[in-house]
């Protein structure tokens, strides 16, 4: 079986550190590739630049908070798009809002995990996000292109 792919579009070094060593722990094999930004995330997405290798992901790990294009728009753009509409996107942000939850399920992201705020309680996130992703749950396959 071949290592998930997972990309994880978030601008905080601390978070990507503490998520990167939550996923080096998990059961399941798998590649967590990063992107600072939605403009990133696209160029990874869209194979550009020095993303010309890049996989097709899996699921996609979303913050909502990033300079340049923000989840939001990012996430407006992948649901709209056939070619990533299909893949899973987890909002994965430090915002508690409301109006960020409805927005984030009106734009068709399939789960919205408010960031724990203990490293052991974000560990217990990701172990849960694993077993309910990558074991119950069945992704759609998809074509490298």
């Amino acid at each position: 079986m071949r290592p998930i792919e997972i990309l994880l579009v978030d601008d905080n070094p601390a978070d990507v550190f503490l998520t990167q060593e939550a996923f080096s722990e998990a059961r399941l094999a798998n590649t967590l590739h990063t992107a600072r930004d939605g403009v990133e995330a696209l160029e990874f997405l869209r194979k550009q630049g020095p993303f010309a290798a890049a996989p097709m992901p899996d699921v996609i790990l979303l913050d909502l908070n990033m300079p340049r294009m923000n989840g939001l728009e990012l996430l407006a753009i992948l649901k709209d798009d056939t070619a990533f509409r299909q893949i899973p996107v987890i909002v994965l942000t430090t915002s508690r809002a409301e109006q960020d939850v409805w927005r984030s399920y009106d734009l068709h992201a399939n789960a919205y995990i408010p960031k724990p705020v203990t490293a052991e309680e974000f560990f217990e996130v990701v172990r849960t996000f694993e077993s309910f992703w990558f074991v119950v749950v069945a992704l759609p396959p998809h074509s490298e292109s």
